[in-house]
């Protein structure tokens, strides 16, 4: 195995982490968290195992969309610090060992950002072409928003512009016209800048929605959208040749294939673009697959998932910080889905997703919650943490939409979690109540107590580090044995291979496998518990498995000089 190869497309087998610097560690007692509140818990990411620390916006904003909404791409929110926190963080983490990236969200601004505030005074504004206008009254665009709930079409009319402006999202977000070229070197400036900041990349908004495609002026480019993708990828590898493009992406996998840069579908690396893309369909069918405790569907996508190129990798995940969308579902299967695990309207968001983490839905059963979280390092990808999964937080309905799993980081049982000294009325979030508030759920219990599920996580980050197969197999084996509910996959590369077996279901059973390229001289060695499987001369065996239970069996074959 050249071991040495990981190291230089790091991001294959990496452990990214996410949270929003506003909700994790408030060190002035302001009640927002802030940069330096974040760089006195890095040590905590560290211990975790976590190698890449990803930054929701931290820009100024109108705080409208919880930061998605920005005023100014150059700058930091003063209420979370100053650019100087910034590099203090980032020195930091690289002390660690953890790199850093931060959101681009280019795909609009807020309405209150200089450009806007320009571009609507005056059809003659040198930011007029910077938004996606139009002067006729715009058709019903009801089926085109993005948030339905809040708004009921796509176009606004602004009365100082006198024209109809895009949003796709909420109408105080108009969209950037990134068919203009001026707009596309204000993207490429402002990537320019953080990477010189020191930011080793960027999780990209809505990657589909900033593409190219409209046009008003001579010189504007929709004809070939991707090649902004590529270009912006080759100008960041330019300034920082190990930097990352991670992007949401959530369409099938067909489309999402050309999002890697590979056009003609044969898997090879044509037009580098994305380095990674968030695996929507295999999380979606994965849920699917837990509320009928049936692997099958998790089997069937993991098989259908198309070659990508060889630099490229799927970020898996079980949570993230938005809705839980199942919009890739059928209605009956979001059906099933909703009734396991949302049954009611307060779980629901947009018809299309749920807002509640992992824990509660699954009834606090720590067998399964464990299960799944086994399941995500050792599926084959890159696994992404939302900030509080490590510690098993729940989420708090009684805050608004998809703010119900951002809350507060809950370090300590005392006041606010450990997260601010504040009045909770000041805090940035409401804390989370009942049985998954602070008094239950935190991280210095949980460092106390080797059964947590902080220490489970920590090992599963330290395992998967030391398999390497997880990140840079090519095609995932899928394992024939009779068990329905069970999940038996196969990861291999070079010469380090690993087999896995999941049960979704809550009986104990025995599954079969049979491995033709070993015999009674190559072992099974478990990598989460100290248990051992011999095969037969023919390459059989059997492993027990309880109810929810879970196995990482690294295959030796003898000679082999890996640590066990």
């Amino acid at each position: 195995m050249r071991i040495r190869d990981t190291g230089d497309l790091w991001w294959k087998s990496a452990v990214i982490y996410c949270l929003d610097v506003e909700t994790y560690m408030d060190w002035n007692d302001d009640g927002i968290g802030d940069l330096p509140g974040l760089v006195q818990r890095i040590d905590h990411l560290a211990e975790l195992g976590v190698t890449c620390l990803w930054l929701m916006p931290f820009y100024p904003t109108a705080d409208r969309d919880d930061g998605y909404d920005i005023t100014d791409y150059l700058g930091v929110d003063p209420r979370l610090g100053d650019a100087g926190d910034l590099v203090e963080l980032i020195r930091t983490a690289n002390d660690r060992g953890i790199r850093v990236i931060a959101d681009l969200v280019v795909n609009h601004t807020s309405d209150r950002h200089p450009w806007f505030k320009s571009a609507r005074r005056s059809k003659d504004s040198p930011y007029r072409d910077w938004y996606v206008w139009r002067e006729d009254p715009p058709p019903d665009t009801s089926k085109e928003v993005v948030f339905p709930d809040k708004e009921d079409g796509i176009w606004t009319y602004d009365e100082q512009a006198e024209a109809w402006y895009r949003h796709r999202f909420y109408k105080h977000q108009p969209d950037l016209n990134t068919a203009n070229p001026k707009v596309r070197d204000a993207i490429a400036k402002t990537v320019g800048y953080w990477a010189q900041m020191g930011l080793d990349g960027f999780r990209v908004d809505a990657v589909p929605f900033f593409l190219a495609d409209t046009a008003k002026t001579e010189g504007d480019d929709i004809d070939h959208p991707h090649e902004f993708l590529q270009q912006l990828r080759a100008f960041l590898s330019r300034r920082t040749g190990d930097s990352i493009l991670m992007g949401e992406v959530n369409l099938p996998y067909d489309q999402q294939r050309q999002f890697f840069g590979d056009h003609s579908g044969d898997g090879e690396d044509e037009g580098k673009e994305l380095n990674l893309q968030f695996d929507f369909v295999l999380m979606q069918q994965m849920y699917l697959a837990l509320a009928r405790q049936d692997a099958r569907p998790i089997a069937a996508t993991l098989e259908s998932r198309p070659e990508i190129p060889s630099d490229a990798q799927w970020a898996t995940f079980v949570r993230n910080h938005d809705e839980l969308t199942l919009d890739k579902l059928t209605d009956d299967e979001r059906r099933e889905v909703f009734e396991a695990f949302g049954p009611e309207p307060e779980h629901q968001l947009f018809d299309r997703g749920l807002r509640r983490r992992l824990p509660p839905m699954l009834d606090g059963d720590p067998r399964r919650v464990r299960m799944v979280y086994s399941l995500l390092f050792s599926l084959p990808g890159t696994p992404v943490l939302f900030y509080g999964e490590e510690i098993g937080m729940g989420e708090n309905l009684a805050a608004e939409g998809r703010l119900a799993v951002r809350t507060p980081m809950q370090w300590t049982s005392g006041k606010n979690g450990g997260f601010s000294a504040a009045a909770p009325s000041r805090l940035a979030g409401p804390v989370t109540e009942g049985a998954y508030s602070p008094a239950h759920v935190n991280v210095s219990d949980q460092r106390r107590d080797p059964d947590s599920l902080l220490n489970f996580v920590q090992q599963l980050a330290r395992r998967y580090r030391e398999c390497p197969e997880l990140g840079w197999t090519t095609r995932v084996e899928i394992l024939d044995q009779p068990h329905p509910g069970v999940l038996a996959h196969r990861s291999t590369w070079q010469d380090a291979s690993m087999v896995a077996l999941h049960n979704l279901g809550s009986e104990a059973v025995r599954v079969p496998l049979h491995l033709p390229d070993t015999d009674e001289d190559w072992r099974l060695v478990d990598l989460l518990a100290d248990e051992q499987n011999t095969p037969d001369a023919k390459g059989r065996v059997d492993i027990e498995l309880d109810g929810y239970g879970f196995r990482w069996l690294r295959v030796v074959q003898p000679g082999s000089r890996r640590l066990l």
